[in-house]
């Protein structure tokens, strides 16, 4: 336990960046989140209004645009209000809102491209019986028991944060308040928040991808399958975009909480996180409308008819 003055926080400083690189980062953020409020909306628009894309897949991508959407707005506009403001500081209640949304958010990411590597297995393992697995009520079960065992997750650590006390060092060094660099300033016990993480977190981090990763080693032995190789190819493309994400997500989220911290890895948890909190939502809509045909025109269809209205 840390020895130190247990006075009651009312806010944190946001060490974020330099006054040096805030100026510079200031456009590069907003163009990023500007980017991927267009480009999830476009793909939530673009589903909706075409009846060929009213199908599980899409259905699923759908709502893992809305929650990239709403990953991003959780941390970038209290960010740029920061800069612009020249006030890094947050109010405690401000600061445990934050971490609550963003790890709901994080957490619904995470289960949804399990559901989706679900689909596709469903889809290419047993196609014949896909329409009855992947029935409407099952595709909404799937994503409400997501939004209710992410909620779960989030909502777990930020009643345990809010038995916390803090010591007159309130600096969080980050852009955004994440739950590990808040636990750092605790000067009570975080037994407790430490079990709700190693049990919590070992299923977000290790039984999950486990999961995805059974599901593609069955994919990958029912394509193998395939006489042809344009059949292997054309069957594997159905969830090459799902892959990719998958593999975005989890390579910038190893960054923050696997790879050994050096001298700097304070930066280096920043640019971790600028990586899977900023990065990866705006990617994620590129990824599924660039290797995706239906998509693609879907979205043309989409823009043409925005275009008529307008003219």
């Amino acid at each position: 336990m840390k020895i130190g003055n247990h006075t009651r926080v009312l806010e944190f400083f946001l060490l974020g960046f330099s006054e040096e690189q805030q100026n510079f980062l200031f456009g590069i953020f907003l163009t990023i989140y500007l980017v991927t409020v267009a480009g999830n909306s476009l793909i939530i628009l673009a589903i909706g209004s075409d009846p060929h894309l009213h199908t599980p897949m899409y259905f699923f991508l759908a709502n893992f645009s809305l929650t990239d959407l709403c990953l991003s707005s959780t941390t970038i506009p209290r960010m740029l209000t920061s800069i612009q403001a020249h006030s890094n500081t947050i109010p405690y209640a401000g600061c445990l809102s934050q971490i609550h949304f963003f790890l709901w958010f994080i957490g619904l990411d995470v289960f949804l491209l399990a559901v989706m590597a679900y689909d596709r297995l469903v889809a290419i393992c047993y196609p014949l019986h896909y329409t009855l697995v992947m029935s409407a009520r099952c595709c909404i079960l799937l994503v409400v028991v997501s939004l209710i065992l992410a909620f779960s997750y989030s909502l777990t650590h930020t009643i345990l944060l809010a038995q916390l006390s803090f010591c007159m060092d309130n600096t969080i060094p980050h852009f955004f308040c994440d739950l590990l660099p808040l636990l750092k300033l605790s000067c009570s016990s975080t037994y407790a928040n430490q079990c709700v993480l190693m049990y919590w977190g070992g299923a977000l981090t290790i039984l999950i991808p486990l999961l995805i990763i059974i599901s593609y080693v069955r994919i990958m032995a029912a394509i193998m399958k395939v006489p042809s190789a344009g059949g292997k190819w054309k069957t594997f493309s159905t969830c090459g975009s799902h892959l990719s994400a998958v593999c975005l997500f989890y390579v910038s989220a190893i960054g923050v909480y696997f790879i050994p911290s050096a001298s700097d890895s304070v930066n280096k948890d920043k640019i971790a996180a600028v990586m899977y909190a900023v990065v990866t939502p705006m990617l994620n809509p590129f990824i599924y409308s660039l290797r995706n045909k239906d998509m693609k025109g879907a979205l043309g269809r989409l823009l043409s008819r925005r275009a008529l209205r307008s003219s």
